[in-house]
């Protein structure tokens, strides 16, 4: 999100174990080579969609090797990561290798956790989607090379080598992989090739490998959508309703209209676009619109009203059941001990470094171009041809690297690309228009982590076991009316409402999750891992309250319910040895630890603090352990947990979203409080060394920072936390 979590999305929509068909294919001198899933993919599916390129890899006569991926960078790296893929097995001159975005073809740019039925990124799925199929085309280009090679100097193909971009045979023949891309390309393709063993890997692993796109990045020429300037194109800023569910009733621009560099003021299906020659124009431009909103089914509650209501509907239990095993009544009824806790979570905004944008241009040839963070280039095609009324098959879309997203460039709406093209459609397609979010219009009328509830009772029995646990959760639905609606709400509960808490890992022979779903035109969608964001904190925090109500230490007790997890017994025995959890710790510092699986990755964190006169936390260090199965860049996988860690404990110390009769309150940074750099920890983070195959590191460090600060919190004071963020006044 990137992220967003959507592993419940993939148990729900994979059906098969997929298998591959190999293709490869010339344009122009240029050798590519792709595969598509062979199974359940739909002919009218399978048939590529405005798109000039048809494969993963194209190798061209300079010598140029052009990776086009599934899943799109917003900052995770997995661009960097499926080129490291490629690599392995074709062994390219890894600087003159690139990657772009690839869209139009969902048999071949399918999500493969998925089903194939999707393209789109999320779920800290990427490297898990590009494993096989991309190692498999590079493998293959390797194998047609060498055999055009072979034919071409009349000698055995086993006696040929290829590496860093060059083909080369004892008799001291040698050329490059460009010169052979033609010849190869008009080869047979081999119906299949034998992957590397680990012990033959050169990149996957490699702690010394560097970033494919560094130079750009380092040196400012990366471009990003707000960068984005195309000869004659327009900027737009929207007027969004002040109050969610309000609809556009009226507006009046003749002054906006008569201001400098303004062109336009257009009405799109969600406002009023002002557009004009510059953001500073539109911007001032837009303060001279009056709009009049109808608001009769506007949300118009306040935050503190919301809370109340959710808190008032966890008493009363669950309206849909999402976990029940054992019998959890009977258990309570003999209980020696019960312990209840109760947890609200606020609605968080996505806040990344780039606001939301979207930029268009129809052409004279009638296709449309469409640029942006296309994190679901399948859907937003579709919407962008509905809107425009036009065929799917003219709509041509440009997958630029994003400044963040963290799920927000996953919309299930396609906000932004509705808002685009419904701009320039509007204005007759006569120029090519971006539409620019301000940092404003993100915080005020974007999309939120939804706000939860949990009422939580634990049964203990004579010897302190954990027999029994129910959790009752109250929050909104991020599927339900979408189009994953199908897919991810059965019987009445939303998997992403309750993913860490349903399928939680503690051997606990009476469990019972039930939910409640709540309804507001407050617009949700998934934010950085998603369920297990609130799930996890009010998990480990609970369990950790547990142990000490027993008097037994938090690590072991875990442990002794985790017999049948091994991975996540063993990621958490690695942080608290590498923490030194069973020594003392520095005088006026605390320890505080959690484990949580989100995406089938398993991550332990221990955070040790101090804490002020105030009784303000100070998170001085973080030990993190995480099995992530193999490794592709281990660079990358540190640098995805520090991530998650710093933007976890943003979270939960400072940031909230809050209402005030219906209204936003935050605007910008200055009242959406993120971590700053000087609160940043020292992060040490340890790998688990596996050969299970890989999955996902984008998500999965975030869950278990905030309870591990918030356990260590207790520790230094005898408080929990339940609250949240930990600055909420309710927490003084």
């Amino acid at each position: 999100m990137n992220y967003f979590g959507l592993a419940p999305l993939a148990r729900h929509l994979q059906t098969t174990r997929r298998s591959f068909l190999i293709g490869a294919t010339a344009i122009g001198s240029s050798l590519v080579v792709g595969f598509s899933a062979e199974a359940d993919v739909a002919p009218a599916a399978a048939k590529p969609v405005a798109n000039p390129f048809v494969g993963y890899v194209q190798i061209a006569p300079d010598d140029t090797v052009t990776i086009f991926s599934s899943q799109m960078d917003m900052g995770q790296g997995i661009y960097h990561g499926i080129a490291t893929l490629v690599q392995e097995e074709l062994d390219a001159d890894w600087v003159k290798v690139s990657v772009i975005g690839g869209f139009g073809n969902t048999a071949l740019y399918g999500n493969v956790p998925f089903g194939g039925k999707i393209q789109m990124t999320g779920g800290s799925s990427g490297t898990a989607s590009s494993w096989e199929r991309y190692r498999r085309a590079g493998a293959t280009a390797r194998a047609m090379l060498i055999a055009a090679a072979a034919e071409r100097w009349n000698v055995p193909i086993g006696e040929i080598k290829a590496q860093n971009g060059t083909v080369s045979h004892a008799s001291g023949k040698s050329t490059t992989y460009g010169a052979l891309a033609a010849s190869a390309a008009s080869g047979p393709v081999p119906a299949d090739v034998v992957l590397k063993e680990p012990s033959e890997w050169k990149y996957i692993g490699n702690e010394a490998l560097p970033r494919y796109d560094s130079a750009p990045k380092s040196s400012g020429r990366q471009q990003y959508t707000i960068d984005l300037r195309e000869p004659d194109m327009l900027t737009a800023v929207m007027i969004h309703p002040p109050l969610f569910g309000a609809t556009l009733k009226s507006f009046d621009a003749s002054k906006a209209r008569a201001m400098k560099g303004i062109v336009d003021v257009v009405s799109t299906p969600r406002g009023v676009a002002v557009v004009g020659t510059g953001m500073w124009e539109v911007m001032q431009a837009r303060e001279a619109v009056t709009v009049e909103w109808e608001d009769d089914k506007a949300e118009k509650r306040s935050s503190r009203e919301i809370a109340a209501e959710y808190r008032a509907a966890a008493d009363k239990g669950g309206e849909a059941v999402a976990a029940n095993v054992g019998d959890v009544d009977a258990a309570f009824a003999k209980a020696a001990k019960v312990i209840e806790a109760s947890y609200e979570f606020p609605y968080l905004a996505h806040a990344p470094l780039e606001p939301i944008n979207a930029a268009v241009r129809m052409n004279a040839d009638g296709t449309l171009e469409v640029w942006g963070g296309h994190q679901m280039p399948d859907a937003y095609q579709a919407v962008a041809a509905k809107v425009a009324g036009i065929a799917p098959d003219k709509v041509i879309l440009r997958v630029m690297k994003t400044g963040g997203g963290f799920g927000r460039r996953a919309s299930v709406d396609s906000d932004i690309i509705v808002e685009a093209v419904a701009t320039a459609k509007a204005m007759g397609w006569t120029a090519p228009v971006k539409v620019q979010w301000t940092r404003e219009d993100d915080m005020r009328a974007g999309r939120y982590r939804p706000a939860f509830a949990h009422k939580m009772k634990a049964a203990l029995d004579d010897s302190g076991n954990l027999v029994a646990l129910r959790d009752t959760l109250v929050g909104q639905s991020i599927a339900k009316d979408s189009f994953m609606e199908k897919s991810l709400v059965k019987n009445g509960v939303d998997v992403l409402s309750v993913e860490g808490m349903a399928n939680q890992p503690y051997a606990i022979p009476n469990l019972r999750v039930d939910l409640t779903t709540t309804t507001s035109p407050v617009s949700v969608l998934w934010w950085r891992s998603v369920g297990s964001t609130h799930t996890a904190y009010a998990l480990e925090t609970f369990i950790d309250e547990i142990a000490y109500a027993v008097g037994k230490d938090p690590v072991e007790f875990r442990l002794a319910m985790l017999k049948d997890k091994p991975r996540h017994a063993a990621v958490l025995r690695l942080a608290a040895g590498k923490a030194g959890w069973s020594t003392p710790t520095p005088a006026g510092r605390f320890r505080g630890v959690a484990v949580a699986e989100s995406f089938h990755s398993y991550v332990a964190q221990v955070a040790e603090i101090s804490v002020d006169g105030s009784g303000r936390p100070k998170v001085h260090r973080v030990v993190c352990a995480v099995d992530c199965g193999v490794a592709v860049n281990p660079d990358q996988v540190r640098a995805q947990m520090e991530g998650g860690i710093g933007f976890g404990l943003g979270a939960i110390l400072k940031s909230q979203i809050t209402l005030d009769k219906g209204r936003i309150v935050e605007g910008n940074f200055d009242g959406y409080d993120v971590l700053r750099i000087d609160e940043m920890p020292s992060v040490e983070v340890h790998i688990v060394k596996t050969s299970a195959p890989p999955t996902g590191v984008g998500e999965p460090g975030v869950p278990p920072i905030g309870p591990a600060v918030a356990n260590a919190m207790f520790k230094a004071t005898g408080r929990r936390i339940r609250i949240l963020p930990f600055a909420n006044s309710e927490n003084s």
